[in-house]
């Protein structure tokens, strides 16, 4: 939802295959398929192996290797594997409560009750050479147990100072291991342990960016809808929304017009107040995709109409599938 290359941008120096030469497999993927049912002989002696099978990419397990050796030490043992190394349990993840949780309206005519009273963001009486971004965002990669019951994937907090040319530094830190469920949480407690580490110690590294073109958003309607892709329906536009407003400090007039657009899109559902993951009040709007057994969340400020989270849940049984939450957008001529 929100990639391979995102992954290793986010490890970083801590990509244990950051500076490895990817060479041609030399046994085909359906053949190490076969072969974990099999036995094997080692060392003299007949050895089974296991039944359980994990579905990992390669970048998902590096992921999870730089997240555990964040978290904490393998010094204490697991509560359920008495003796054997132990991992951060992390926390189960909840919905977010809606204040229209059944039969909610329509959202258009909120939402554009809301881009008429929206006030100025602190960020509108500043400037400076740099847009801020602080992010905390999961579900980018997940884990998943063969029987594709099971998730996990750690939570990863990013910093982000970027100028009009894009250049500018990023920082990334690898945060808890996170659950959709309890059971997902049992069963990766069991199931994380001999993961690889990384010094704990070490602190992020400064990631420096590249040039790239940035257009600000305009309050153009009309490229406003470009821009956020309204034509391929809710799910689409809310996948933009999040993007603009990490990339971009939105200006007031650009806001209530981007809640404008949105008042258009069919599809929207008005949720009321909420309180998201970060403990702020909010306003929400939801996209159910039936199709797809999937829901967008957006959560807005109340005041300003600012972007404060996005969220991917499924809908059956209803769970957090990822999220995105926005902590703070700024203007800054400081790096750090």
């Amino acid at each position: 939802m929100f990639g391979a290359e995102r992954t290793r941008t986010l490890l970083g120096p801590v990509d244990p295959a950051r500076t490895a030469a990817v060479a041609p497999p030399p046994v085909s993927a359906q053949e190490l398929i076969n072969r974990a049912g099999t036995t094997e002989m080692d060392a003299g002696r007949r050895r089974v192996r296991p039944t359980r099978r994990l579905v990992l990419t390669a970048g998902t397990l590096a992921v999870a290797a730089g997240a555990v050796a964040v978290l904490q030490p393998f010094d204490r043992p697991a509560p359920d594997v008495p003796g054997g190394p132990g991992i951060a349990a992390g926390s189960v993840l909840v919905p977010v409560s809606y204040q229209f949780d059944t039969n909610p309206p329509e959202a258009g005519p909120q939402l554009r009750a809301l881009a008429a009273k929206i006030k100025d963001a602190e960020y509108d009486h500043l400037d400076g050479r740099y847009m801020y971004h602080h992010t905390k965002v999961w579900g980018d990669p997940v884990m998943t147990s063969a029987d594709r019951r099971h998730h996990v994937a750690f939570a990863g907090e990013t910093r982000v100072w970027q100028a009009a040319d894009g250049t500018g530094s990023q920082i990334n830190k690898q945060l808890e291991p996170q659950y959709p469920d309890q059971e997902s949480r049992d069963y990766w407690q069991r199931n994380l342990a001999s993961l690889p580490t990384v010094d704990a110690t070490a602190a992020p590294a400064m990631i420096p960016l590249p040039p790239m073109e940035l257009t600000p958003p305009s309050a153009d309607p009309s490229q406003l809808r470009e821009l956020l892709k309204v034509e391929y329906g809710p799910g689409a536009a809310s996948k933009e929304v999040s993007t603009l407003y990490s990339r971009f400090v939105v200006p007031r007039a650009a806001r209530a017009e981007i809640l404008r657009v949105l008042a258009d899109v069919p599809g929207f559902r008005w949720r009321g107040q909420v309180t998201d993951r970060a403990g702020r009040a909010g306003l929400a709007i939801t996209f159910d995709d039936r199709e797809h057994d999937a829901q967008s969340l957006l959560i807005f400020h109340p005041k300003t109409g600012e972007l404060l989270a996005h969220e991917r849940l499924t809908l059956s049984p209803v769970r957090i599938s990822a999220y995105k939450v926005i902590l703070d957008a700024a203007w800054t001529d400081r790096i750090g």
